[in-house]
């Protein structure tokens, strides 16, 4: 009786933490309610205190003490409303973020870029696969379970809000900033995979802002160096690059990143950044998508928005469009004083400036910022590199492993055969190598970096003709999977000729990369393994000794023998 009546405890305890972890309300659901503590903090702030409630400034915890006590001069002199973190390492983090906020009157939001988790800007985290490789996986549960252990990590360090997912679509192969940072090019897929991720991440209690409205996948200018135009009309922005934003929106996106890009037939003010103009921003994100939530400027420090506007001109408009939080100013106090006179000059109401402080406010609350906690410092390494999340980046790299051109060749493999596997683009042996070793016993390392030239490739060749199966990876090794990657004329003539034989490849790059390795369409079996990580690697050779089933399908066109929706 008494062994029952625990259970029935459990049972009830269990069912009331799920019913209130289950009932709590999204962001935009509370924006529709009253709520004391928005207001009594609201009602404390001077003009000055609200409008500087708008600005999030750079924090680092890579920089040295000179840079981090001058941050903490700006949250204790200008109360601004938040910090957008770089790069450093999570303990550091979590230590200054506790001493940030023991310094903020009004309590700050923390953000960071972490499209692929803590490891896009912080060291002795963990990377999950980039989106393009996200792309391909068939089973959305995966991409929401990543988004829950990324809201853990985050939560973990005291931050609030991933500026991400991007839900960019990528139909230009050229795009020197989006590229493998997109889910692909198909805007069904992007806002499938995008909404799986964003849901995880707002289920496990993180705010996001999808990136970066109103698209950009379409442009071959980075708006880090320059001003992009995107010259397409209404209608084709509307039905493609726009559709994932409308479709997360309505899905409850809390936050929406806008980007800096020129847009003619959206607004024709020459040379106005997409950010600055408030037909885009309030015109169509906030009224004609009906958005509620927070609308977020990209860096106000990039060269596509200061460019043509100087002297925080720029801030000023971007707070006229309807930007409600201003990223990285290049001079947050010289903004705030230009926002005040704009609006005794009758540019900006100050209604405008209540609105977008009371949306940042409860964020503040739906983040748990109302009630006071320190975050805590021990353990906080170990903590954010878990074996669950581990376990689901080689889930997540199992479920990307696209297979191009049939598994004929793969299932004719054999472990009694002498078996050559020859990594080409890096020097020493590698994961994937050894993976194979292990299971075909029988085998031989070769490697060619990526300058091997023809003398190099020839013995290689020569060395390999006695064996009676050949496989070959070919590694980018370069820190992000973008195209252009580096192989020497000669190797590329060995992937051309070996082509032709039963050699079964993997590519470990982005897949734009196959577009230029002539004569790989007619090899017998291709695994596109997406980028150069172990993780990869393993899935890889978990396909060629059979003991995984490829799923994945290609995200994006590549040329005419490579295109969407490609694999087994």
């Amino acid at each position: 009786m008494v062994q029952k009546n625990y259970y029935l405890l459990f049972i009830l305890l269990f069912t009331t933490v799920f019913s209130a972890q289950a009932q709590k309300k999204s962001y935009i659901q509370s924006l529709e309610e009253p709520n004391e503590w928005v207001d009594s903090v609201f009602h404390k702030l001077k003009r000055r205190q609200k409008i500087a409630q708008l600005f999030f400034v750079r924090a680092h915890t890579d920089k040295g003490q000179a840079y981090e006590d001058s941050v903490g001069r700006v949250i204790r002199k200008e109360r601004i409303g938040g910090l957008v973190f770089f790069q450093g390492g999570p303990g550091r983090q979590a230590i200054l973020t506790n001493k940030y906020q023991a310094l903020a009157r009004t309590p700050l939001l923390i953000a960071s870029d972490g499209e692929w988790g803590l490891g896009m800007r912080l060291d002795s985290t963990i990377s999950f696969p980039y989106q393009m490789a996200l792309g391909a996986i068939q089973d959305k549960e995966l991409i929401y379970k990543m988004g829950l252990e990324v809201a853990k990590d985050y939560r973990r360090i005291g931050m609030h809000m991933n500026l991400a997912p991007d839900v960019d679509i990528n139909n230009n192969p050229k795009n020197p900033i989006i590229n493998y940072r997109s889910f692909g090019e198909n805007k069904y897929n992007v806002a499938t995979k995008a909404a799986a991720y964003m849901k995880g991440m707002q289920d496990g209690g993180l705010l996001v802002s999808i990136k970066h409205f109103p698209g950009h996948g379409d442009t071959d200018v980075d708006s880090h160096y320059d001003l992009p135009q995107l010259n397409f009309s209404k209608a084709r922005l509307d039905s493609l690059e726009i559709y994932p934003f409308k479709a997360l929106v309505a899905e409850g996106a809390a936050g929406v990143m806008i980007a800096h890009m020129n847009i003619p037939a959206l607004d024709n003010t020459p040379n106005l950044p997409s950010t600055l103009s408030k037909p885009i921003v309030t015109g169509i994100l906030r009224e004609e998508l009906g958005f509620k939530g927070l609308i977020i400027s990209d860096a106000m420090e990039m060269k596509g928005v200061v460019k043509h506007f100087k002297d925080g001109e720029a801030d000023v408009l971007g707070v006229i469009a309807g930007n409600d939080i201003l990223e990285l100013s290049e001079n947050s106090a010289r903004a705030v004083k230009l926002v005040r006179n704009a609006i005794r000059e009758e540019r900006i109401s100050m209604d405008q400036i209540d609105a977008s402080v009371r949306r940042i406010l409860m964020a503040k609350y739906w983040a748990g910022l109302n009630l006071k906690d320190s975050i805590n410092e021990a353990n906080v390494a170990a903590e954010v590199n878990r074996k669950e999340s581990l376990a689901l980046v080689q889930q997540l790299a199992n479920a990307t492993m696209t297979l191009l051109n049939g598994p004929g060749a793969i299932k004719a493999l054999s472990v009694a055969k002498r078996t050559a596997v020859i990594s080409i683009g890096t020097p020493g042996i590698t994961t994937f190598q050894r993976e194979l070793g292990a299971f075909y016993k029988n085998t031989v390392f070769f490697s060619l970096d990526k300058t091997a030239n023809a003398n190099a490739v020839a013995k290689v060749m020569r060395d390999i003709k006695g064996f009676d199966q050949v496989v070959i990876g070919i590694h980018d090794s370069r820190t992000r999977p973008g195209n252009g990657m580096v192989l020497s004329a000669d190797l590329k003539l060995m992937i051309k000729d070996m082509s032709k034989t039963n050699a079964i490849f993997a590519l470990f790059a982005n897949p734009y990369n196959l577009a230029s390795f002539a004569g790989i369409e007619r090899s017998q079996s291709l695994i596109v393994a997406y980028q150069k990580e172990d993780f990869m690697q393993k899935a890889a050779a978990a396909v060629i000794k059979n003991q995984l089933v490829p799923t994945g399908k290609l995200p994006v066109t590549v040329n005419e023998f490579f295109k969407y929706g490609a694999g087994e």
